[in-house]
């Protein structure tokens, strides 16, 4: 729980994801994580009205990048696409730590990873990017290389 990778020189951006990527190939992020076990039924009654009282207040502190571009999150256009925190988001991280707290009572693993560059941006507000990891950008490139031979 809660172990850091980090890109040497200045961080910027930070992220709360799963280790191991999901049955669709992507990282879960710290929500996601904790919105599967609700939706699961696997949280307290507390731990419910965290999430529930948390989730609002987050829907109501920033924009959901989908609402803006309904296609950021399309997996055929910008695949992987994850978000990250700008470092200025200070308001918005202060409240992982709830999040993190539910899934290591559930033993549920999320580590938190630091960029200066965590790949292509393709959506970005004030406290928050959107990107295609650079891997994924690299290999999305090849693979329509491919098929258009």
């Amino acid at each position: 729980m809660g172990m850091i990778d980090s890109d040497s020189g200045a961080v910027q951006y930070v992220r709360f994801q799963a280790p191991h990527r999901n049955s669709r190939g992507h990282f879960t992020g710290v929500f996601g994580l904790v919105n599967n076990l609700a939706r699961e039924g696997k949280l307290s009654d507390e731990q419910e009205n965290f999430r529930r009282r948390n989730n609002s207040w987050y829907d109501a502190a920033y924009t959901d990048p989908s609402t803006v571009d309904p296609h950021v999150y399309d997996d055929e256009i910008n695949p992987g696409a994850a978000a990250w925190f700008k470092p200025s988001a200070t308001h918005l991280l202060a409240r992982v730590s709830g999040y993190l707290e539910v899934l290591s009572a559930h033993g549920v693993d999320c580590r938190a990873l630091r960029s200066v560059d965590p790949g292509r941006i393709i959506y970005e507000d004030d406290v928050q990017i959107v990107v295609v990891p650079h891997a994924l950008d690299v290999t999305a490139a090849h693979e329509s290389t491919n098929t258009q031979k």
